[in-house]
């Protein structure tokens, strides 16, 4: 059953050629970082395009928790009054981050280091995931965490009152330990090391040099070491908000499969750390070209036109590409399951704890719509059928899991029977208007009853 709510069964039916204009809603690692950091400067952030799906929403609300003044303006028009570096207040109630990992990692970490307490709460998906990853090096600001065995949500976080700044490397790639790292060193007196062996996404530290703070970045023989000077103090900003490109995955990687299709997503974010997915995708053939590419508020934007690729093949796809594409695998395989020949994907282990363990929900549900899936703890492969060749037909668990629940509607537009999935609900946490959008652009999915 959903977090909020009853469960919503979905079914996703063979359909003919996509096409028109995706306007997929904003990037969701943009929205949670321009809430935060404008929560941390003193005076006014003013945001254009804010993802309005749960997720952020859910972060949106914990700012206000923390005494900052957030006001929804419609059509994606946000402010931030924030309360300045150090400034957070002690909540009255707990902190409901819903289904949003990266959200309570990040807010763990803007609060870290403040002398206040937090207790952190989520659906059932997000209280069974580890949060050890980002209480251990919080600690080391000290910062106390008290949570469920095996480190888990409901947890109540004591912020350091005498914090200490930290030279922490990442033992997995994670861009929310990482930003959680330096989101607490800006509050720590000195300079707040952040050492990653694999690059990550690096929204936070794009975003934290746009609003005023001091970070270096270098690449060393130990890695990508990153280095934020603490106490700044923040200056609000403007923010135009990038489309998501995990939210434009699903109807690029749709057009991709469904014959005749034809699909732009304009104003698509295009950071290197981001856009392994569509990398991936021309290695494999796919007809993916970039129009109108710009640069906006400091990250590359173009306009993605995908047209339908019937001869895609598959492919080994290179294991230090997966920070920057692990919210996509999932759709990915999806894609796999209509190109020629094995696409293997190693170097995933993130995979196994996500919203769920992505890869055993995807390998079962291609299993049971006939595709042959291949699994290790941190690598699967998916042998392709080719173009019209996947049966589908069967209904899958979603898990409480939005990429897997979308990722099975897009496979039911190209198989040859249709394709349900047992809750749906959980999309609106971070595509609410995915249903309405793959049905303009000619997809046939419907609610069903139970």
């Amino acid at each position: 059953m959903s977090a909020h709510g009853d469960p919503i069964p979905m079914m996703s039916r063979p359909c003919g050629p996509l096409r028109g204009e995706a306007r997929v809603p904003g990037d969701k690692s943009i929205s949670h970082r321009s809430l935060i950091l404008g929560a941390l400067c003193v005076g006014e952030t003013r945001i254009t395009g804010l993802l309005e799906g749960q997720d952020v929403l859910d972060t949106a609300k914990a700012m206000r928790a923390f005494g900052a003044e957030v006001t929804d303006h419609g059509d994606g028009e946000w402010s931030v009054h924030g309360v300045g570096v150090g400034g957070f207040a002690e909540p009255d109630q707990v902190i409901d981050c819903g289904n949003s990992g990266t959200g309570v990692r990040l807010i763990m970490g803007a609060m870290a280091t403040s002398p206040i307490a937090a207790t952190f709460t989520g659906d059932a998906s997000l209280n069974g995931r580890p949060m050890g990853r980002v209480t251990d090096p919080l600690a080391l600001f000290g910062t106390r965490a008290v949570g469920r065995q095996g480190g888990r949500l409901p947890m109540t976080l004591v912020g350091a009152a005498d914090p200490v700044p930290v030279r922490y490397a990442t033992p997995v790639p994670s861009a929310q330990v990482k930003s959680a790292v330096l989101l607490a060193g800006l509050n720590a007196p000195g300079q707040t090391v952040v050492i990653e062996r694999e690059a990550t996404r690096d929204h936070t530290e794009r975003m934290l040099v746009g609003f005023g703070a001091e970070v270096t970045v270098e690449e060393t023989e130990e890695g990508r070491v990153i280095t934020l000077t603490g106490q700044p103090e923040l200056q609000p900003q403007e923010i135009v908000v990038p489309c998501d490109p995990s939210s434009a995955a699903f109807p690029v990687c749709a057009a991709l499969i469904v014959e005749g299709s034809d699909v732009v997503v304009p104003n698509i974010g295009l950071n290197p750390t981001r856009a392994g997915l569509f990398t991936t995708l021309r290695d494999m053939g796919a007809d993916l070209t970039y129009e109108n590419e710009r640069e906006e508020g400091g990250e590359p934007v173009a306009d993605l036109r995908a047209r339908f690729s019937p001869d895609l093949k598959g492919i080994v796809v290179p294991a230090d590409r997966a920070a920057s594409m692990i919210d996509e695998y999932p759709v990915l395989s999806v894609v796999a399951a209509f190109a020629e020949g094995v696409t293997e994907m190693p170097g995933v282990k993130e995979l196994r704890v996500k919203e769920s363990d992505r890869i055993d929900a995807m390998a079962k549900g291609l299993r049971a719509a006939g595709v042959t899936v291949d699994e290790g703890e941190d690598w699967w492969s998916v042998t392709g059928l080719g173009h019209g060749r996947v049966p589908g037909g069967v209904t899958v668990e979603s898990r409480l899991d939005h990429r897997i629940a979308m990722a099975f509607m897009v496979l039911g537009m190209a198989s040859g029977k249709p394709m349900s999935v047992d809750d749906g609900s959980p999309i609106a946490t971070s595509f609410p208007i995915f249903e309405p959008l793959m049905t303009s652009l000619g997809a046939d999915i419907v609610k069903v009853k139970p």
